[in-house]
């Protein structure tokens, strides 16, 4: 399995960066987890925006879904024609939330461009010969990990989640843990979110074969981000940048 970062950043996107978006490759499927503002221009320089199987969000916030509203203008307005519906796989009602944007031509459109699916925690679903488990976080309600198993290997996103029981679980077993550590040590509390030290002692407590931190605040220093969550975790660790690739191994 393959994961490539598209965006980083937590909220608003620093200098060249992108918020969340990771292109995840596996088991003859192709799929997008999150799809934040500047998500598509990095999907594009590594694949086809039209080749993309399905697009899961994991919650309501808006960094992690604003291109939604540029893939459905590439999925309708290309001048050779429509594209087939692609797989949308939302919390229960945010498709009709983002329909709220569009007038009632680009709703019409916006039900043509995706085939919606609500997740459930626990049910999973398979594309190809991928395997994608939702399951619940500590965040926003309802907000959506992800377990992505192709190949014999793990993937576990932990979508935003403060610390937890609940992310705990959802992270078990994974070969790469992509994990969020949107708050500086000295805000740890202060918000749903992790901060490095607690998603490198999510790693650790989880036995993950590799850690990547993303959904970075833009201002946090990343060079200091990856030291803590490292001496946390006691393995490999790195922090995500736009356009970086991580093959999966167990």
């Amino acid at each position: 399995m393959r994961l490539t970062v598209l965006g980083s950043s937590a909220s608003y996107a620093g200098p060249g960066q992108a918020c969340s978006g990771h292109l995840v490759e596996g088991g003859g499927a192709r799929v997008l987890f999150d799809c934040g503002n500047g998500v598509l221009a990095n999907l594009a320089r590594v694949a086809d925006p039209l080749a993309v199987d399905a697009v899961f969000v994991t919650h309501y916030h808006p960094d992690h879904f604003c291109d939604i509203y540029a893939y459905q203008a590439i999925l309708q307005y290309a001048p050779e024609g429509p594209a087939p519906a692609l797989k949308l796989y939302t919390p229960p009602g945010l498709a009709d939330r983002m329909k709220l944007l569009l007038s009632e031509r680009g709703g019409r459109s916006f039900d043509a461009a995706f085939a919606v699916t609500e997740l459930a925690a626990g049910e999973s679903l398979r594309i190809a010969d991928l395997v994608v488990e939702p399951v619940l976080v500590d965040h926003t309600e309802p907000t959506f990990a992800l377990r992505a198993t192709a190949e014999g290997v793990l993937l576990v996103y932990t979508a935003d989640s403060a610390p937890g029981e609940r992310v705990t679980a959802a992270a078990a077993g994974a070969d790469l843990l992509l994990a969020e550590a949107t708050l500086p040590e000295a805000y740890a509390g202060a918000a749903p979110h992790m901060t490095a030290s607690e998603a490198g002692d999510l790693a650790r407590q989880v036995g993950a074969g590799r850690l990547v931190i993303t959904h970075n605040w833009p201002t946090n220093d990343r060079d200091e981000i990856r030291r803590i969550a490292a001496e946390a975790f006691g393995g490999p660790t790195e922090i995500a940048e736009e356009l970086a690739t991580y093959e999966i191994a167990r």
